[in-house]
């Protein structure tokens, strides 16, 4: 009797439901990257072979297809090697299960699982100084709702150093606006972990969840867009560069630096270092999973190293003329 080989449709439903959903229990925001990833080399896949999605099998992605797809985000997308990465794990995370569930198929998925991923340059982490957070959170209109959503939003994401699909999913059964004041935040991994919150975000998290008609226990998330949706991270962006470019005719080096949300959560980060909390309490506090990654916040530090400078004394040398000892060298000094 013949065993009829799994289609790829089967792979990826199979993937997607059983083993990101079901086994693994990631989170929303990495089965759309994945999803998103999966789907690009698809489209590109159909295009390279003439066959629709639909059609395409297992022997049409091969290592040199993926090979293909990736100097093709790279060209033709702009795409930056982080993301060439993303889209990369992606692939491979899928022929993993692939090579599971398929022996047959063991030895194209090897290839492509042995596809290296490129070497990112490190960049030094940027972040706002007290004065640029200040100019930007002077920008929001607070006598419009729309305005206080997105002042809230910003003061948020500084303080509590929330990612922004944690910051977008915040609900006011998160949050605790009694001292002590707190919030939940869901981060990477279905990772959970409690922020404290000042007394002043506090108040303005109140107010915005009664301007937005809902109750302290609610399970909507508070931070919404003009149609009631919930904000995407998009939308967050988009909030943050409107009120960049703003700020930056307050002050102009503002509009010469790429800020993005994640510039908030290093804010955040750097503002407690250079308050004196330790590192270990600032991974707990932006959810680290490995201390090498706060500690890049140390490296990032410059003040943190000007300080250490200051403290390190010049010796007290009295200079002396160098005077040659020999007729030949008094000869080469004067020429």
């Amino acid at each position: 009797m013949t065993t009829l080989l799994p289609s790829l449709a089967n792979h990826l439903e199979s993937f997607f439901r059983q083993y990101l959903a079901a086994q693994r229990q990631a989170s929303p925001a990495t089965i759309a990257t994945y999803r998103d990833g999966l789907r690009l080399f698809l489209v590109f896949a159909a295009e390279q072979t003439g066959k629709p999605p639909n059609r395409l099998t297992l022997e049409d992605l091969d290592r040199d297809r993926v090979l293909s797809f990736l100097g093709h985000l790279e060209r033709e997308r702009s795409n930056t090697t982080r993301t060439r990465n993303a889209r990369l794990a992606a692939i491979r995370s899928f022929f993993k299960h692939v090579a599971y569930r398929d022996p047959a198929a063991m030895e194209a998925a090897t290839r492509i699982l042995a596809i290296p991923g490129k070497r990112i340059t490190k960049r030094v982490l940027t972040y706002l100084r007290e004065e640029e957070l200040a100019a930007l959170l002077a920008v929001p209109d607070r006598t419009a709702a729309s305005g206080r959503r997105n002042h809230a939003l910003l003061l948020f994401m500084a303080r509590t150093g929330a990612r922004v699909s944690e910051a977008i999913g915040v609900r006011p059964v998160d949050l605790r606006l009694d001292r002590p004041c707190q919030v939940l935040l869901r981060g990477k991994g279905a990772k959970e972990r409690i922020v404290p919150l000042a007394d002043d975000l506090a108040g303005l998290l109140r107010v915005l969840i009664h301007q937005e008609g809902q109750s302290l226990g609610g399970s909507s998330p508070i931070f919404l867009n003009v149609r009631g949706k919930a904000l995407t991270r998009f939308g967050v962006l988009h909030i943050l560069r409107r009120t960049v470019i703003v700020a930056a005719k307050v002050i102009p080096s503002l509009a010469q630096r790429a800020i993005t949300p994640h510039t908030l959560r290093h804010t955040a980060a750097m503002h407690l270092l250079q308050a004196g909390v330790d590192l270990t309490t600032i991974r707990s506090w932006l959810g680290h999973v490995a201390v090498q990654t706060t500690n890049e916040y140390v490296e990032a530090d410059v003040e943190m190293k000007r300080r250490a400078l200051e403290k390190c004394h010049e010796p007290e040398v009295i200079p002396v003329r160098y005077r040659p000892a020999d007729e030949v060298l008094a000869l080469l000094e004067s020429l």
